[in-house]
């Protein structure tokens, strides 16, 4: 016994590849996985260099409006 598959109004669908919005959906995530292994790449071959942290031990004239904004910021406005 032979059993035919038809949609309701009788003609043939086509296969899931064939039609446009399947490769929308699929593609978008497919570019981002693409793309998260290309940055993967270029992270493990570039490394970003490590800086020497640098200590300011006493504020000096270029520090004190920063220094200044942030006493302010922490008591309040309070002197």
């Amino acid at each position: 016994m032979t059993t035919s598959y038809t949609t309701p109004s009788g003609k043939d669908t086509m296969p899931w590849w064939k039609y446009k919005m399947v490769w929308l959906v699929i593609g978008g995530p497919l570019v981002v996985v693409v793309a998260s292994f290309v940055t993967l790449g270029l992270a493990i071959r570039y490394p970003d260099p490590v800086l020497e942290s640098v200590v300011v031990a006493t504020p000096d004239a270029a520090h004190q409006p920063a220094m200044q904004a942030r006493n302010h910021a922490a008591t309040g406005g309070v002197k």
